[in-house]
């Protein structure tokens, strides 16, 4: 079982929480982020390479014989770059909130190091959420391709 702390009139008050939390965040706390961050850009440099790959195949497929199939796809493709750009930026932007935090850590500005590391998190979140939107998006286009040649596989005798 976990001790439960009851409240008491003296000293336990949200100041002196927020003072024992500031006191429990360390250079080491926002660093802990760095593989976190550093694995999940190279995730998205790899989907970035991927769909630029897929970009220049349907380039050059577009060029040899024009479908107008590819049409359908190219929407879905430029919503997707823009979304692994959002991706990246919000990555980058967590890591260099990361590295101001511990500076902050460094210069003793615990409070403003704690924001800036929330902020930081809250970057993260935000480039998971749009790395998810892509990865929907990326299923619709995966769906689109299947439903194409199970269209095909029904003509056929």
């Amino acid at each position: 079982m976990f001790p439960i702390a009851w409240p008491s009139a003296a000293g336990n008050n949200t100041s002196s929480r927020i003072s024992r939390k500031m006191d429990e965040f360390s250079i080491t706390t926002p660093s802990l982020l760095f593989p976190a961050i550093s694995l999940l850009m190279l995730a998205y440099t790899n989907r970035f390479l991927a769909l630029s790959t897929i970009i220049r195949q349907l380039y050059d497929a577009h060029h040899r014989d024009p479908d107008g199939n590819i049409l359908r796809q190219l929407g879905n493709l430029r919503r997707r770059v823009a979304l692994i750009r959002g991706m990246q930026a919000f990555g980058v932007g967590s890591l260099m909130l990361c590295i101001v935090s511990m500076v902050l850590v460094f210069f003793a500005q615990a409070l403003a190091a704690h924001l800036v590391f929330v902020a930081s998190l809250f970057m993260m979140v935000i480039s998971l959420l749009l790395c998810l939107t892509e990865v929907l998006i990326s299923d619709t286009a995966l769906n689109i391709l299947l439903s194409d040649i199970e269209a095909e596989l029904r003509r056929l005798p």
